[in-house]
């Protein structure tokens, strides 16, 4: 059962953090008066990003998505939020059904990252919106001559914060996602291999993937069905067009 009340989880954090502490309090605290105030917050980013205020660089990642109910449906996110040494998992979101279906193809997709006080809320790729930085890393060559990006020693956690890659990202995939930035439009990776429909989201959360396909099929057998029967009373009007 999805809990009804949006917190984030601190106990990844040790007790002398405070500044950590103190931020996913002031979540907690947004979410829980945004509740009150209706079915949920429209926009959770914004709910987050109000209490990140103080932060000058984090990632906010959709980490997991699901709907319950048969006919009356609810809608829920779960967030994955980024620093350049901490993550942590929040609980579920309530989220208003537009928004979801909104961000539906963006599933363990970065929705909103801010660095160094400047903010992209275009999809991407977790991490690649600090891929070119020379304050986090450098391009190395591999044995075939070609350039990926490695970070350095103090920001080495940071793809595993995001959950981490499944391989090095290449030059080429850098030049993809800044031409889809500069455009504003969600990168999904060369190879399509990020989102809803990439095979990290079926690597990663087998339970959505099998949960979209199982409602795709469903609707493929609902429209098979209207077809036949569609087709089944136009022959029978058709056989008794001639008498």
């Amino acid at each position: 059962m999805i809990p009804k009340t949006p917190h984030a989880t601190i106990d990844s954090f040790p007790a002398t953090s405070l500044q950590y502490r103190f931020f996913f309090g002031a979540v907690m605290v947004l979410a829980l008066f945004l509740w009150g105030c209706g079915s949920g917050p429209e926009d959770p980013l914004e709910t987050i990003k109000q209490s990140m205020e103080d932060e000058s660089t984090y990632s906010v990642v959709l980490n997991d998505m699901r709907e319950e109910g048969a006919i009356f449906k609810d809608f829920y996110h779960k967030y994955l939020v980024v620093l350049p040494d901490k993550s942590v998992e929040t609980d579920w979101f309530k989220v208003d059904e537009n928004y979801y279906n909104q961000n539906r193809e963006f599933l363990g997709m970065a929705l909103l990252t801010k660095k160094e006080g400047e903010v992209n809320t275009t999809p991407s790729p977790p991490g690649y919106d600090f891929v070119g930085d020379s304050k986090y890393g450098r391009w190395q060559e591999d044995n075939s001559g070609n350039s990926f990006w490695e970070f350095y020693g103090k920001y080495a956690l940071i793809s595993s914060l995001f959950g981490g890659w499944y391989r090095p990202v290449y030059m080429n995939d850098y030049r993809g996602y800044q031409r889809h930035r500069a455009q504003n439009r969600p990168f999904f990776g060369r190879n399509k291999e990020f989102g809803s429909t990439g095979k990290i989201a079926k690597k990663k959360r087998p339970g959505f993937y099998s949960q979209r396909m199982a409602k795709k099929s469903s609707f493929a057998n609902k429209l098979k069905k209207r077809i036949g029967r569609s087709k089944t009373g136009f022959r029978s009007r058709s056989g008794g067009f001639g008498k």
